[in-house]
């Protein structure tokens, strides 16, 4: 890509043999429901080294599907972490559970054991069922001692991993896990969106290594549908009288949605999984140029600090800025790093700030998080920019924050 092009804060990198793979997928038997899927998902295990691996059309769907598989429900309870994309949060809501939102550390946007400390006692009396830590902006949450946490309390871990997909975290005594591997977890959730590490153009994955899980998943990813015959309730309608199962017929054993995934999403996330691993090693590249060069900006400026051990692959490249300071709004200084051809994004709103959730369960005082969002901003970060557009990136937040 070009230095002198505009460098937006993400974006996908697609190549030709991206474009065969989703070409040739086009032209075989099944668009959907048929061998891509399956292809994908096996592959996908085996990349993140999960046993079972469950694609979907979203991450919101991923995320929405592990909440399903622990049966969570009205009268349960999750804490979130509330700086976070809408669809943590909202995967539990879909299920009837009540959202605990949880602070962050002001400097980090992550989960911390006071903080998560801080959730239990304000869940008071509810029934808390699962914890989902977010591994935001690809830096990993600290999940050795979420665990700690949360397995003498008899609560489940659904690692929201959206971010965070070729990331390699702790996972105590010592040794490390790559994230999906639910090293420490339940179930962990993948986005592959564009702008994520790898993308099947919208899609979302989960991965589990326990089989009832999973074909709660499968069961729920369609309809609730199930077209084994072994698994056929109605004997007499599914059944002919010479004992064979009618070919046409399938059962609904539970109310699922619609999230399957098309065969060619999954072929180009084939063929983009092939290449994580270099997506990965440029994104390490770029991050490490950025942790050279960006602390010459410091006071006005500071990086978000990764969690000591982990080898994170990040989706996003978050700093913090003091807009005070500078005596500028965070609205002026992203207007003048895109008049300099600098494109950024905000990383997020709290969750528990939303409308929605503001008049379910009334203002709250988060102030780790509120503290965060306030200075945060995402600047460019993807596989296809050079050293120059790092560069780039940087001389243009030093002329902006003066």
């Amino acid at each position: 890509m070009s230095s002198n092009s505009f460098l937006p804060y993400g974006r996908q990198s697609i190549d030709q043999d991206d474009i065969a793979s989703v070409a040739k997928a086009l032209q075989a038997d099944y668009l959907t429901t048929g061998p891509g899927v399956g292809r994908f998902e096996q592959a996908f295990a085996e990349m993140v080294g999960a046993r079972y691996a469950i694609a979907s059309n979203s991450g919101t769907a991923a995320l929405h599907l592990a909440c399903i598989a622990l049966g969570l429900q009205k009268g349960d309870a999750v804490i979130v972490p509330t700086l976070t994309f809408l669809a943590t949060a909202n995967a539990a809501r879909f299920c009837g559970a009540d959202v605990i939102f949880a602070d962050v550390d002001a400097d980090t946007g992550r989960l911390t054991a006071a903080t998560l400390e801080a959730a239990f006692a304000k869940a008071g009396s509810a029934k808390v069922k699962a914890v989902l830590p977010v591994h935001l902006n690809g830096h990993c949450a600290d999940l050795t001692t979420i665990r700690a946490m949360t397995e003498p309390r008899g609560i489940k871990v659904i690692e929201d991993a959206c971010h965070a997909l070729g990331g390699i975290h702790q996972s105590g005594n010592s040794s490390t896990a790559k994230v999906g591997a639910c090293a420490l977890s339940e179930l962990a959730c993948f986005s592959l969106h564009p702008v994520k590490t790898m993308t099947t153009g919208e899609g979302g994955v989960t991965t589990t290594n326990d089989p009832k899980h999973y074909k709660i998943m499968q069961l729920y990813r369609s309809h609730g549908m199930v077209r084994d015959a072994a698994d056929f309730r109605h004997r007499d309608l599914g059944f002919a009288p010479d004992g064979q199962p009618n070919p046409w017929y399938y059962e609904m054993q539970a109310l699922g949605w619609n999230y399957r995934i098309t065969d060619f999403a999954c072929a180009l996330g084939e063929s983009q999984l092939a290449k994580l691993p270099r997506f990965v090693e440029r994104r390490r590249e770029l991050v490490a140029l950025y942790d050279r060069l960006l602390p010459a900006l410091s006071p006005k400026l500071k990086i978000v600090p990764a969690q000591a051990g982990d080898n994170a692959a990040l989706h996003l490249y978050a700093v913090l800025i003091d807009f005070a300071g500078i005596k500028k709004s965070r609205a002026q200084v992203m207007a003048e790093l895109k008049g300099q051809g600098v494109g950024t994004m905000v990383h997020y709103l709290p969750v528990h700030q939303q409308p929605y959730y503001r008049d379910l369960y009334g203002k709250q005082d988060l102030p780790g998080a509120d503290s965060y969002y306030a200075r945060q901003l995402s600047i460019p970060l993807y596989p296809d920019m050079t050293d120059a557009d790092v560069t780039r990136v940087v001389h243009a937040l030093r002329s902006v924050l003066g």
